[in-house]
C-alpha cells in the first residue's frame, strides 16, 4: 500500500460518524477511499445522513501525524509489517463472513508464512485461572502446535498467556506454518499487559500479531470484547480452558457458534467458578474434551498428521502424598487429617512437591496436586 493510499484509508477510518457499515456501503458505492473524498456531497447524501456528509468534508483531526506515524512503522526493520485493507487480496477470507469485518487490519510477525483458518484454533479462558487451568491451556497448545494447528488467541494473562506460549512450544515440530495468532485490543506499537512484552516479540518471530485499532491505540476496555469476533473468525473452531460464567471467554464461544463452528471446553472441578463457564457452554451442547486427540478428532479431512496420544489424568509419581490430595483443592489440615503426618513433615513434603510443579498453592490456603500429560 502506498503512502497516499493509506492516508485515504486512515481518513476513512478516523472521520467521526463513519462507522465500518457506513464506509462498506461508501466503498461499494465509489470504489477505494480515495474516490470517496473526491464525490459532490449530493451524491454521498444518498448513502449518509447530512451530519455524516458534512463530516467527510474535513480531514479528521490527528491524521496527518497518524499517517507519519504509521508509516514509519510500516519501515521499521527487521520485523514484517503490513496494512492490509479489506478487498486486499491479503486481508484474511475467513473475516469476509463475520458480523462487521474491519475495514483495516494491521499485521506484525510472519507475513512469509500460510494463514490456514481450517487448521487454526481459538484457544481462550479465564484472566486468572487455577494453576491446573494455566498448566493445561500450555499442555493442550503444545500438543496441538506439534500436530500442525495454528493456536489463536488474544494475549491477555492467564489463559490466552498460557495458550500462546505452549503453541510456541510445540512450534519446533511444524517449523513451515504459523505457531500461534494473537488478537489484541490495543494500536501494534503497544503491548498489553506490559509483562507480555517478550511474549509478543517471540509471537513476532514465529507467529502473527493482528489489530483493527490504528497506532497508538491504548487498552480501552471497550476494544478487548470486539475483538473477540476476530479471534472467533480467524479459526476454525474455539476451545475454551476454563472460565467462568460471566467470562469474555464465552463471548468468543458465542460468536464462533453463531459462525457456525464448532465449541470445545474443557471440564474442572464443581467447586471451581473459573468452570462454571466450561460447564454452562457443555450443557449447551459444546463437546467435553479431555485430551488434544479429542479436538483433533474434529478436523476431518483437514488433519492429516497422526493422531497424538491422549493429555492423561495420570501423575508424575506415586507420591502417596499426591493420591491423599486427590484433584480437588484441599486445606493444609485436610491433608494432615488425611496422611496423619505431622506439620514440619507435611510443610516439608508440600515443599518439594512445589518445587516440582506437582503441587500449586490457591489463593486461601488450598493446595491442589496438578496433573500432567
Amino acid at each position: 500500500m502506498e503512502r497516499d493510499e493509506l492516508g485515504a484509508w486512515l481518513r476513512l477510518t478516523l472521520t467521526p460518524g463513519i462507522g465500518n457499515d457506513s464506509a462498506r456501503r461508501l466503498l461499494a458505492a465509489f470504489g477505494l477511499p480515495a474516490a470517496i473524498f473526491e464525490q459532490d456531497p449530493s451524491a454521498l447524501r444518498q448513502l449518509l445522513n447530512p451530519k455524516q456528509t458534512l463530516a467527510l468534508q474535513a480531514e479528521p483531526e490527528g491524521l496527518a501525524t497518524l499517517l507519519d506515524s504509521t508509516w514509519a512503522w510500516l519501515q521499521e526493520a527487521p520485523l514484517q509489517r503490513a496494512v492490509v485493507a479489506l478487498g486486499d487480496p491479503r486481508y484474511p477470507a475467513s473475516l469476509l463472513n463475520i458480523e462487521d469485518p474491519p475495514l483495516l487490519l494491521y499485521l506484525a510477525g510472519r507475513l512469509d508464512l500460510p494463514r490456514d483458518a481450517s487448521r487454526s484454533l481459538a484457544m481462550v479462558g479465564s484472566r486468572n485461572p487455577t494453576p491446573q487451568g494455566a498448566l493445561n491451556a500450555r499442555q493442550f497448545a503444545q500438543a496441538l502446535g506439534q500436530a500442525g494447528l495454528t493456536v489463536v488467541s488474544g494475549l491477555a494473562l492467564g489463559i490466552d498467556g498460557a495458550s500462546h506460549e505452549g503453541a510456541l512450544a510445540g512450534h519446533a515440530q511444524a517449523p513451515d506454518r504459523l505457531a500461534t495468532v494473537a488478537v489484541v485490543g490495543t494500536g501494534l506499537d503497544r503491548v498489553y499487559p506490559k509483562s507480555h512484552r517478550d511474549l509478543a516479540h517471540r509471537i513476532c518471530e514465529h507467529g502473527l500479531l493482528i489489530s483493527e485499532y490504528p497506532l497508538g491505540t491504548p487498552p480501552l476496555a471497550a476494544n478487548f470484547p470486539r475483538r473477540n469476533r476476530l479471534i472467533a473468525g480467524l479459526s476454525n473452531a474455539t476451545l475454551v480452558v476454563e472460565a467462568a460464567v460471566q467470562s469474555g471467554s464465552l463471548i468468543t464461544a458465542r460468536l464462533a457458534a453463531e459462525q457456525g463452528k464448532d465449541v470445545f471446553a474443557i471440564p474442572g472441578s464443581i467447586h471451581a467458578t473459573q468452570s462454571h463457564g466450561c460447564h454452562a457452554l457443555i450443557r449447551q451442547g459444546a463437546k467435553l474434551v479431555e485430551s488434544a486427540q479429542d479436538v483433533l478428532e474434529e478436523f476431518p479431512g483437514r488433519f492429516s498428521t497422526p493422531a497424538l496420544p491422549p493429555i492423561t489424568r495420570k501423575g508424575e509419581t506415586e507420591d502417596s502424598l499426591l493420591q491423599d490430595m486427590g484433584l480437588e483443592p484441599v486445606s493444609l489440615d485436610t491433608l494432615q487429617a488425611r496422611t496423619g503426618l505431622d506439620i514440619a513433615q507435611l510443610q516439608a513434603r508440600l515443599m518439594t512437591l512445589e518445587m516440582d510443579g506437582q503441587v500449586a498453592r490457591l489463593p486461601g490456603g488450598l493446595l491442589q496436586r496438578l496433573v500432567r500429560a
